[in-house]
């Protein structure tokens, strides 16, 4: 779980960095690099970054209903 939890985190990151460009420049990074926005690999790839983010609200809802040393107690504090 914690792999798929990294895998993702790292999606979701990228989606993220994608909307910046977009919001920034007007450029799909993501849409350029899977042969354009409306192609059907471009959806999946979007898809698939959606459900990352479906998947990392497991976590999310976990920090506030475990508090938040119970959810981070997998962290090493130095």
């Amino acid at each position: 779980m914690r792999a798929m939890n990294l895998v993702t985190l790292v999606l979701i990151i990228i989606g993220g960095l994608n909307w910046l460009v977009m919001g920034v420049v007007g450029y799909d990074v993501l849409g350029t690099l899977f042969g354009g926005t409306g192609t059907p690999l471009a959806r999946l790839v979007s898809v698939i970054i959606g459900l990352s983010a479906v998947w990392q609200l497991m976590p999310f809802v976990q920090a506030f209903s475990e508090g938040e040393v119970s959810a981070e107690r997998h962290i090493r504090h130095h």
